[in-house]
């Protein structure tokens, strides 16, 4: 396996890490500071879970050096999906799959339109962060819920669906296969919609957040709108109670930061748009009220603008 980990931050730095643990031949594609410290002092995970390693790894920033991949980790943010994809397409063996890694419900149908191998979508909860460039901090978490993009009940336990779930769970990562992956996709964006945008504005961990009740009450309103879209748009979501379900998550991840709070810190654009922004697109679309998730994508934006956030 030609492993290529295309996103070098905290979700492709933990798995690509796990990986090359295991024997695999693993390339990050990487940008500045993270790529320099990969190529001069390797890859260092420290996890309560996973332990704490550190190997040389082989990382580039130019698509033309990774050669032929098999398997593709892509960790990309949501924006970057169609650079990225464009990007590896010429340099995927024929029966390479891209195993897509990102937030966002339908990010695995805009790489279709240049990618023509499998792209299995993957639903990825770790809570992952860049401590020091060349330095991934594992919070919690770890487990992967994939499956064949299409109506719920298709087949999801075809190849490569089940060739690799084997594959990562022969590197130590944990793997679901569902037969409804829209549904997972869907959670997941819920999770991200309560979460994301609220430690990025409160500069908040996860469990300082649900602990306050007003802070809950809003997080929960977020994702009882998102409950009421997906049933407009027929998807079949998980569990009986997504609101409880979805507040549950900070006792597993207790200190994570979310991802919007790291990219604010860090003065980069953030995947807003394609989170709670992208409830309000389609809520507006369907006549659906998003008061919530407005406000929370509107502030976030203005965040983005801010003298101590993204210029651009």
């Amino acid at each position: 396996m030609r492993i290529v980990v295309i996103g070098a931050g905290g979700t492709g730095g933990y798995f690509g890490g796990l990986l090359a643990r295991a024997g695999e031949e693993v390339i990050f594609l990487a940008r500045g500071s993270q790529l320099e410290a990969l190529r001069t002092h390797g890859l260092t995970v420290k996890s309560r879970l996973s332990g704490t390693f550190s190997l040389p790894v082989h990382a580039t920033s130019d698509p033309q050096e990774i050669g032929p991949g098999d398997l593709v980790l892509f960790c990309v943010k949501s924006l970057d999906t169609e650079e990225a994809a464009r990007a590896i397409a010429p340099h995927l063996r024929p029966g390479a799959v891209v195993l897509g890694m990102q937030n966002g419900v339908d990010n695995f149908q805009r790489m279709r339109a240049y990618i023509g191998n499998d792209i299995v979508p993957a639903v990825v909860y770790v809570a992952a962060e860049i401590v020091t460039p060349g330095c991934v901090r594992h919070n919690g978490g770890g487990d992967l819920v994939i499956g064949a993009p299409g109506p719920p009940g298709r087949n999801a336990d075809r190849p490569p669906i089940a060739n690799l779930a084997g594959f990562l769970a022969g590197a130590g990562i944990p793997v679901r296969i569902s037969d409804n992956i829209e549904g997972a996709l869907w959670t997941k964006l819920m999770l991200n919609c309560a979460y994301n945008a609220v430690s990025a504005l409160g500069r908040s961990r996860y469990a300082r957040m649900v602990a306050m009740p007003p802070v809950r009450q809003v997080m929960g309103e977020a994702v009882a709108e998102i409950v009421a879209l997906a049933r407009a748009k027929r998807v079949r979501l998980e569990g009986d109670d997504p609101v409880e379900a979805t507040l549950r998550i900070a006792e597993t991840m207790p200190d994570q930061v979310s991802s919007t709070a790291q990219d604010i810190a860090r003065g980069r654009r953030t995947e807003i748009d394609d989170l709670n922004g992208y409830v309000v697109r389609q809520s507006d679309a369907l006549g659906l009220p998003a008061p919530v998730n407005r406000t929370l994508h509107a502030l976030v934006k203005l965040l983005e603008t801010s003298p101590h956030g993204p210029s651009s």
